[in-house]
């Protein structure tokens, strides 16, 4: 059986709370542009329980290279210290995409993985946004301020179904505490 695979962060459920209410605000700024005569919403909204930072998307993996992933990261995991994440803005994103193609929370970059963390608000509906002049697009540019401790990484399997991905943690691997 294959497996579709990726490494994450999963939030505390404080940091969950807090991103949800930013997305609520962002979600009525949006609901005033619905796609022309649809009643469709310009973007489909991550679930709380979906909100996490990806550290590597690893794709299909079979049982025996799931095994092996597991003790990889477990050895790779031993030898990592807890560290703290700084979510610092709310933007679209990626930024070299035009139009945008997410609602993205952005932080620090994370020595520890040598990476800038985000975090999908909401996955934009490109065609729509495109019937939206530039200068009438939605600003969600925001600063925010958390910070959390990071204990452990998840190996997660991501479910495609039709309401959307569900997320399965299939090991959480704990870090050194500090």
């Amino acid at each position: 059986m294959r497996h579709r695979i990726f490494i994450a962060i999963n939030l505390p459920g404080d940091i969950k709370d807090k991103l949800v209410s930013y997305q609520n605000k962002i979600e009525r700024l949006f609901t005033s542009y619905r796609a022309e005569g649809s009643g469709m919403g310009l973007c489909r909204w991550t679930k709380k329980e979906n909100l996490h930072i990806t550290l590597e998307f690893l794709g299909y993996l079979a049982d025996e290279e799931l095994m092996e992933l597991c003790q990889k990261t477990k050895e790779m995991a031993s030898t990592k210290k807890s560290f703290d994440i700084h979510l610092n803005e709310i933007c679209y994103g990626p930024p070299d995409k035009k139009p945008p193609r997410m609602i993205w929370v952005v932080g620090e970059k994370i020595k520890e993985f040598n990476l800038t963390p985000h975090i999908t608000l909401g996955r934009i509906k490109t065609w729509q946004f495109r019937q939206i002049e530039p200068e009438e697009r939605p600003e969600i540019n925001k600063d925010i301020d958390l910070t959390f401790e990071v204990k452990s990484i998840e190996i997660m399997e991501s479910q495609l179904k039709r309401g959307g991905s569900e997320y399965t943690i299939l090991e959480s691997v704990q870090l050194l505490k500090i």
